[in-house]
Formats: structure tokens, C-alpha cells, sequence
């Protein structure tokens, strides 16, 4: 019954997550936050003063913003608004709100001071991601290197105060949502160890009790906070998982380890910066500029999308790409779509999406295929408008639901639907005979087998099975219409405790799936949940 309990809120926190993109579900615990900061005051449990904190607030996100969109049509790009609102929101928790002066009052130079260090960081963390980038791709965490160089002006410097116990209750659960959401659980673990080992283990050779020694890392210095809205931020982290992971335990230690260069000393910000040159130093240097070429249908329900890059693009097979669409996401501002209706209303998520590469690594074209069945959200709607020749952006390629890098490890993938697509990449990047795969194709009839063509082509042995109880293609193995559960899994292959287990689809489809391939056996089972949009 428990292990039952688990599993279905398991798939309603993710049905429920899978309703927002990352950008806009960090962008809303934020903004939770920062309500929450101001009922604190009210409550008396923080001290900055109402007025303060909301002329804090109000600058913070003005400032981020008003740069932000300024910027854009300055380089003529357009801006992230969710971006510049989440930087906004971090810069307010980074900051000690002022306090204030008016007209009737002498002016006071500190505060003054003040003011224009906090108004100078929102500018400065606008500005790095159009100076401090490389190839159209910036390098450090905005809010991060505005809170830096404004320190390093000496008109003000990040204090963080969002570290305080009253604060922790909330920002707890705020950060484990995050963290879910982005599967990066292992990258906090990882940081928070070796963060809280070393300044714990500080405070305990000044003579300070186990209990306290952690209570205060935990909840009066920012270690929770950084990680969870600031060190995992997608945009600056390398691309694969063990990368991740060792680049947290290096900002760890700079995080937490004193130093004083006599110009700059040991700050989050300056570990996170650092981090952040490291993790550039492995990830894909540059954005990825891409004209579309051409889309085709693939099943009556999705349809896959081919661009030509401006530069060639470094990714393993079974990566993903995050694409900045064109305009029409955002409110559909585009004249008509193919069939000649209107665009319709954005759904409001925000104009970047995750993809899975679909083309082996070195070919000509980058290829996408994506679920199009009515309704079509706006992201979609953004893709099915494109028009040969048009350019877009993608911000990063990443991921870790690659194969194992010794061809002689026999596998077995599993895709439910649209869970397909990485796979592709993967068996064309596997000449025939390489490798010894197997792949489970889960769709509900035949129409919808998308690829059947370049699954025949891959030498693969592959295995169908279709909802409706139709009949497979003939180059498929038919695996009847039952349920895949543990049994049915052993049955269809005997000899998956042998096999690294590969695992795509809906989170639902994911999280069945990958229970029936452990109970039938499997030791290593990966997984890639698409949560749609």
C-alpha cells in the first residue's frame, strides 16, 4: 500500500510539475519567497521595515527588467522575460533592502551608496549576458556576476540575507520542488556535504556543539539557498551528470573554504562565478544557431523538425537540446499558421523548450520529432509556423541518457510514444551489429510507430506493442497488446538482468516502466521523462 501511495503522488507531482517549464516554476517559488519575506516583516520576524523591502522588491524587478528588454533591442535579440524576472527576484534576496530616504530628510551618502550598488548589480547582471558571452552563449549566472562587480565598485555587497531560520522553512520545500523538477538531486547532495562538512567542521574547533555547528551552516549561511535556485541553474552547468556532480564538489569547497586575495575575498558569488568558468570550460562553448529546413509528418500525431546549424554542434546521442522559439510561444503574434487559422492565445509557459535530438552526432541537419496531436500548445504551434529559412536559437545541449560507452554492454530501450526520439540517435550513431540492442516500442496501433523506416535500417531487434491488439510491420516483433508489467517484461526478454535498461516517455509510462524492467530483473535502468507542453 505504501509503495502504491508513493508511486501515484510520485506521477501527481509530476503531472503537476509537467504543467510548467523549469524557468517558470522557479520564477513562481520565488515569488512565493518573496511574498513570504514580506509577511515575515509584518509578522515582526524580519526586521528591514514594509516599506523598505517593497521598494527593495520593486527595484529589483524594474531594474532587471528595464535593462533587460533595453539590451535586447540594443543587440536586436529577444529577451527571456522569465530570465530577468527570476534575476531580479535573486538579486532582491541577495541584497540588504536599504533604508529609505525622502525629501524632507537630509540626503545620506550610505544610502545613497547603497541604492546605487543594489541598481548597479540588476544593470551589471543584464549586461553579463550580452558581454560576458561567448558566441551568443553567456557564461555566469546573471545575478551571480552583477552581485560580484557591484561589490567590487564597494557602493554595496551581497549579505544573502535569504540565509535566516525564519526564511529556511519556506525556502526548503521551495528548493526540493526545484530540484526534482531538474533531477538534480545528486548535484545538491554533493555540494551541500562537502559545503556543510567545512564550515561545520570550522565552527566545531572554535568549540561550537555538533547540533549548532550544523543548525547554523544549514540555516544562517546560504548554502540551501545557492544550491537550489543558483548552482544548478541549466544554463551554466556542463552537460553531463558526473560533470555536474564534480563541479559541485569543487564550488563546494570554494564556497565554504575562507580566503583573501586582498582584492576580492571568499564569497558564494565568486565560487559560483568560478564554477561557472569550469563548467563552460566542458560544455558546449557558444549558442547554437539553427535555420529551419523542412518538417514531415512521422505518425498522424507527430511530426519531426529539421534545422541546419551555423556551426557544427558537439552532443552524444540520446541528448537534448533547448530551443528559443520564435514569438508566437509568448502570445501568438505570428499572422496565420499552415492551415490558415490563427495562431491562438500563448499558453503563458514561457519561449524556451527541451527537445531530443533525433540526428547522429556529425550530420548535416539537427532533427527533432515532437507529439503535434490537438490541442496544439503554443510552443508547438511556434514550431508548425516555422518557415523555411527562418532562425532560431537553442541555449544549451545536455543530458546523460546516453549508452554506455563500451559497445560490448547489451541493452534494451524502452520508449512509449513519443519516447522514441532519443533513440534514434542512438541507433543511428550504432552502426548495425556494433552493439546488441533490443528495443520495446510501445504505441497505441501501427499508424503510430513513427521511424519504422530507420528502425528496420538500424539492425536492432525490435519489439512492438500496440493498444489497439493490431498487427506490428513485419520487420517488428509483435509483443502482443498485455500490459507490460515485470512478467510480461521477463517473458519478452529472458535475458534483461543482462542488460543496461533505457527507459523514455510520459513520467506516468517512466515510472511504470522502470518498476516492471526492476522487477523483472534489471540492475541499471535510465530514464528520460518527457512531461510535455
Amino acid at each position: 500500500m505504501t509503495a502504491i501511495t508513493t508511486a501515484a503522488l510520485g506521477s501527481r507531482l509530476d503531472t503537476a510539475l509537467g504543467r510548467l517549464t523549469m524557468y517558470r516554476l522557479v520564477l513562481w517559488v520565488l515569488a512565493v519567497l518573496a511574498g513570504y519575506s514580506l509577511l515575515l516583516n509584518v509578522l515582526g520576524w524580519l526586521t528591514f521595515g514594509l516599506p523598505e523591502m517593497l521598494a527593495h522588491l520593486a527595484l529589483c524587478l524594474g531594474l532587471t527588467y528595464a535593462s533587460s528588454q533595453g539590451l535586447g533591442a540594443l543587440f536586436h535579440v529577444r529577451p527571456h522575460t522569465e530570465s530577468s524576472l527570476i534575476t531580479g527576484l535573486l538579486l532582491y534576496f541577495l541584497f540588504w533592502p536599504s533604508e529609505l530616504f525622502w525629501p524632507s530628510q537630509p540626503t545620506q551618502g550610505p544610502q545613497l551608496a547603497e541604492f546605487a550598488g543594489v541598481a548597479l548589480a540588476c544593470v551589471l547582471a543584464s549586461a553579463s549576458k550580452y558581454a560576458l558571452a561567448w558566441r551568443g552563449r553567456h557564461i555566469f549566472n546573471p545575478a551571480a556576476a552583477g552581485a560580484f562587480l557591484a561589490g567590487l565598485t564597494g557602493l554595496n555587497i551581497a549579505t544573502w540575507w535569504a540565509a535566516t531560520p525564519a526564511m529556511l522553512w519556506l525556502v526548503l520545500p521551495g528548493i526540493l520542488l526545484v530540484l526534482y523538477r531538474t533531477r538534480k538531486f545528486a548535484m545538491a547532495a554533493v555540494f551541500t556535504v562537502v559545503a556543510v562538512s567545512i564550515v561545520a567542521a570550522d565552527l566545531l574547533r572554535a568549540g561550537m556543539e555538533l547540533p549548532e555547528a550544523l543548525w547554523q551552516t544549514l540555516a544562517q549561511r546560504p548554502v540551501m539557498f545557492f544550491v537550489g535556485f543558483m548552482l544548478t541553474e541549466p544554463l551554466t552547468l556542463p552537460p553531463r551528470r558526473w560533470q555536474q556532480v564534480a563541479l559541485a564538489a569543487v564550488v563546494g569547497v570554494l564556497f565554504a573554504v575562507p580566503y583573501n586575495l586582498g582584492f576580492v575575498a571568499n564569497s558564494p558569488e565568486l565560487a559560483l562565478l568560478a564554477g561557472n568558468v569550469l563548467a563552460f570550460a566542458v560544455g558546449q562553448r557558444g549558442g547554437v544557431r539553427l535555420r529551419f529546413v523542412a518538417s514531415r509528418p512521422l505518425t498522424p500525431t507527430t511530426t519531426e523538425f529539421s534545422f541546419r546549424p551555423e556551426r557544427p554542434v558537439r552532443f552524444a546521442p540520446g541528448q537534448a537540446l533547448e530551443l528559443h522559439l520564435p514569438p508566437d510561444t509568448a502570445g501568438g503574434t505570428r499572422a496565420a499558421r499552415g492551415d490558415g487559422k490563427a495562431p491562438g492565445k500563448g499558453d503563458g509557459k514561457g519561449i524556451r523548450r527541451v527537445f531530443s535530438l533525433t540526428s547522429a552526432p556529425g550530420a548535416s541537419l539537427l532533427t527533432i520529432g515532437v507529439g503535434t496531436a490537438e490541442p496544439v500548445s503554443s510552443a508547438k504551434r511556434a514550431l508548425l509556423a516555422l518557415e523555411p529559412g527562418d532562425g532560431l536559437t537553442a541555449t544549451m545541449v545536455s543530458g546523460d541518457f546516453v549508452l554506455p560507452r563500451d559497445p560490448a554492454t547489451p541493452v534494451l530501450l524502452i520508449a512509449a510514444g513519443i519516447g522514441i526520439t532519443p533513440y534514434m540517435a542512438q541507433l543511428a550513431g550504432a552502426p548495425a551489429g556494433d552493439r546488441d540492442i533490443v528495443l520495446l516500442y510501445l504505441a497505441k496501433s501501427a499508424a503510430e510507430l513513427g521511424y519504422a523506416e530507420e528502425l528496420q535500417r538500424s539492425g536492432a531487434r525490435i519489439l512492438a506493442r500496440l493498444a489497439d491488439g493490431s498487427a506490428p510491420p513485419a520487420t517488428m516483433e509483435d509483443a502482443g497488446a498485455r500490459r507490460i508489467d515485470a512478467e510480461a517484461l521477463k517473458d519478452l526478454v529472458p535475458d534483461i538482468g543482462g542488460r543496461e535498461v533505457f527507459v523514455s516517455g510520459s513520467p506516468a509510462s517512466v515510472r511504470s516502466l522502470r518498476a516492471a524492467a526492476r522487477g523483472a530483473g534489471a540492475r541499471r535502468v535510465h530514464v528520460d521523462s518527457f512531461t510535455g507542453y
